[in-house]
């Protein structure tokens, strides 16, 4: 099943939505997080969801490592959720330890408004700039139509050796 980020009008969908179909598509049954502020649509879309299950954990940093234990489990890329600034934040060690432990992850993280970036917005912190020395790969999404090409990329090098984090 092929998506579109540019469908009919009548059936646009939300960058939320997007992912989560997207997730759908790459076998992702489970993902671990913590929901907030700027992850609230992803996590409304997720309970949208008939395929995916999400696992509430204690704190962004045990949700980085239900992650980890479910990619080991699962043999392949495992998926974890957290919000913007600290929520981030918190993800680090998990996932430099993922990339030192060659665990394929896809972290998933929200942003303050594009407009607001630099800004020095509520809860921005450079999410980019300090998950570089710890992923393979990161990206900060614009805009809705980028989304295909990055999750299909953040799968395609997370398990590449050695595997490790992507962050977006």
């Amino acid at each position: 099943m092929a998506i579109s980020a540019n469908p009919p009008q009548a059936q646009r969908i939300t960058g939320a939505q997007l992912i989560v179909q997207l997730l759908e598509l790459h076998g992702i049954t489970r993902v671990s997080g913590i929901p907030g502020g700027t992850v609230l649509p992803l996590y409304n879309a997720l309970s949208q969801s008939t395929k995916i299950q999400h696992i509430l954990a204690r704190h962004e940093q045990g949700a980085g490592f239900i992650a980890q234990g479910m990619a080991r489990t699962e043999g392949k890329a495992a998926v974890c959720i957290a919000c913007s600034g600290p929520g981030a934040t918190n993800l680090v060690t998990a996932i430099a330890d993922a990339r030192l432990d060659s665990i394929p992850l896809v972290c998933i993280t929200g942003q303050v408004a594009t407009s607001m970036i630099g800004a020095d917005a509520f809860q921005e912190v450079d999410t980019y700039g300090i998950s570089i020395p710890i992923t393979k790969h990161n990206y900060l999404v614009r805009n809705i139509c980028e989304l295909p090409q990055v999750i299909y990329d953040a799968f395609r090098i997370a398990p590449v050796w050695p595997p490790g984090a992507g962050m977006g």
